[in-house]
């Protein structure tokens, strides 16, 4: 299967944008749950589907992990066991890689330590996400960056020289690298998007750079695809109403199938920035723009100068710029006046 995200790592001025459905933590545990999101994410058009992968020892310290936590009773008792009940083992990533490649959907995973990056290896993937709040973990950073796989980071929570910091280590392993600018706030207010910043972040950088919304709705993201995201990443959910992290800020599946639709619309209506006369219009300017017609009689054998020309509808004849072409020629015949013009008329 060929790897769709290539193209924009290949040209960081790509028109297309490459859109993320973050699946996340939202197939809270379930194999079945995971298969149901992805097929939401191939009906909604997206190029890829997105889980999290992370070594729970590795997440916190050990008093955090075993503090007693309530909010997900169905989970588990403690923050440890809410978290296991969220990850999946090696046999289940490969299942969903397999289901995800035979709906023609990438496959990324974001790793949030060394031990998650070589799972997520073991199992194949090639796509790789970085969190923001792994922005400053250098040692992941290069420990990822080694190996070379297209990575996108986010950079929310972030200051420029933390992000300065992580590019040069990507860059110094010769290691594709994307940046999405991102708020951490969830969900994030508008009035904090920032989305100038994602543009700032391609122009330091000269990376291909999008947008990794966590806002209520998705009009960020549609603002984002007209300011040139050339990645967009979203949080989806079967229902929002399940319980979870994730699922309140997450679109539901007929919200993403709208934001992917109207991602697309927008690079359509932006074009390539070429000039040209398209079939539609053509039609318009055969109508519409001018051509040479005989402001009086002309008698066979007259050498044709401008005093003969006037210039009218329809476009089908002589244009203005070639009617050099014919100046100074002898009409073949009798021309009346108010005629179009044509090359055959003239020796």
């Amino acid at each position: 299967m060929t790897n769709k995200l290539d193209k924009i790592f290949s040209n960081n001025k790509s028109n297309y944008c490459y859109v993320i459905a973050e699946a996340g933590l939202n197939h809270n545990g379930s194999i079945a749950i995971a298969k149901k999101l992805i097929d939401v994410a191939a009906v909604a058009g997206a190029d890829a589907v997105k889980f999290q992968k992370r070594s729970i020892d590795r997440l916190a310290i050990k008093s955090v992990l075993d503090a007693n936590d309530d909010r997900f009773p169905d989970f588990g008792g403690t923050y440890r066991e809410i978290r296991e009940h969220l990850e999946f083992n090696k046999e289940q990533y490969i299942e969903l890689k397999h289901y995800t490649e035979s709906k023609n959907l990438d496959f990324m995973v974001t790793a949030f330590d060394e031990d998650a990056v070589d799972f997520l290896l073991e199992v194949g993937v090639e796509n790789f996400k970085l969190a923001s709040h792994s922005l400053t973990n250098y040692d992941l950073l290069k420990y990822l960056a080694k190996h070379k796989k297209p990575t996108i980071l986010s950079t929310g929570m972030a200051e420029l020289e933390e992000i300065d910091r992580a590019v040069e280590i990507f860059n110094s392993c010769n290691s594709p690298l994307s940046l999405m600018h991102c708020v951490s706030a969830y969900p994030t207010p508008l009035g904090e998007c920032n989305m100038q910043m994602m543009n700032n972040l391609k122009l330091r950088y000269g990376l291909a750079t999008g947008y990794s919304g966590h806002e209520i709705g998705y009009f960020p993201s549609i603002v984002a695809a007209v300011m040139g995201a050339q990645l967009i990443e979203r949080h989806y959910t079967l229902n929002k109403s399940m319980v979870g992290f994730d699922h309140k800020m997450s679109l539901e599946p007929d919200e993403l199938k709208l934001m992917v639709e109207d991602i697309r619309l927008v690079k359509q209506i932006q074009g390539t920035g070429k000039k040209y006369v398209s079939e539609t219009e053509l039609i318009t300017r055969k109508k519409y723009h001018v051509s040479a017609v005989s402001s009086v009689e002309i008698t066979a054998g007259d050498e044709l100068s401008e005093k003969h020309i006037t210039y009218r509808n329809p476009g089908t004849g002589i244009p203005r710029k070639e009617i050099s072409k014919i100046l100074g020629k002898k009409a073949k015949e009798d021309i009346p006046s108010d005629i179009l013009l044509s090359f055959q008329m003239f020796e």
